[in-house]
């Protein structure tokens, strides 16, 4: 099987699970990750064989597309602000949405010499911001082994310095081994599990509920905890940006207001309510 017969094949066989758009870019990801070729280099290999190996891997792929399985989890890698992030099943899959929070912090005009990432998952957020700012000290915390694991790899490979560590932001009785800082940044659960029955399957079958789903009835669960924390950790003129639930915008920034900081949301590229940076008064 040549490899422009492979992209062929494997787009046809996603049509029964994906629309064509989607079984186009899927089967791009997935025939770049098993042969190395990305798409303008398979025009001119298309006539190339795959190896057995290779072919054996690509029906192993396949099997896993259709059943449902995204496609991040399927070659164990996505793509977040121009970096490649290693992902698996403990961590949720980075989404471009979350990039636009990258950048409102980093160009918020702030000194920025320490910075708290609460809840780091792939560790995509923290990465990438101690990329964009190379002086900041970033401490990065998470109550998941696996996701912790997942996002060291990821430091290693991206040689990006970030202080990694097992802690429940929820039991602030740990909160005292935290120190104090310039920015605190976050991307929480903010999804009721009374609202699991309206997403889509891929997610809620495949993508980790812990960082999904808030383990009470609060919604703003986590959104209380860290506003309560910034009170006395966060440096004078610090921030709080925190990714938020679309359809609970105006309860988190009314939440933000009576906890005593000013509040300022902010669409993403979509016009949703996607952002919030939180100053105390």
């Amino acid at each position: 099987m040549t490899i422009g017969e492979a992209y062929k094949q494997l787009q046809q066989q996603l049509w029964a699970v994906y629309d064509d758009n989607e079984a186009a870019v899927i089967a791009d990801m997935v025939v770049e990750h098993v042969t190395g070729f990305r798409q303008m280099d398979r025009v001119i290999h298309k006539a190339t064989v795959l190896l057995h190996q290779q072919e054996i891997q690509l029906q192993k792929h396949i099997t896993e597309l259709l059943t449902d399985k995204p496609v991040q989890y399927v070659i164990g890698e996505a793509w977040f602000a121009n970096m490649k992030f290693l992902v698996n099943e403990h961590v949720l899959i980075p989404r471009p949405e979350t990039e636009e929070l990258i950048e409102w912090v980093a160009g918020c005009g702030l000194p920025i010499t320490s910075l708290l990432d609460i809840g780091t998952g792939s560790g995509c957020i923290p990465i990438a911001l101690k990329k964009k700012l190379p002086v900041a000290v970033v401490t990065s915390v998470d109550v998941s082994v696996g996701a912790l694991q997942v996002a060291q790899q990821n430091a290693t490979l991206l040689n990006a310095d970030v202080d990694f560590r097992l802690l429940d932001f929820l039991d602030e009785a740990q909160w005292k081994s935290l120190g104090t800082y310039d920015i605190i940044v976050s991307n929480p659960p903010y999804i009721k599990e009374s609202e699991s029955s309206t997403m889509r399957t891929n997610v809620l079958a495949f993508e980790p509920h812990i960082a999904l789903f808030v383990p009470y009835t609060d919604a703003l669960l986590f959104y209380k905890k860290i506003a309560a924390f910034g009170k006395t950790h966060l440096n004078k003129n610090g921030c709080l940006f925190m990714e938020i639930n679309e359809a609970l915008g105006n309860e988190t920034i009314a939440m933000l207001e009576s906890a005593g900081y000013i509040a300022e949301p902010k669409k993403d590229m979509q016009g949703k309510d996607r952002m919030v940076k939180a100053t105390l008064r």
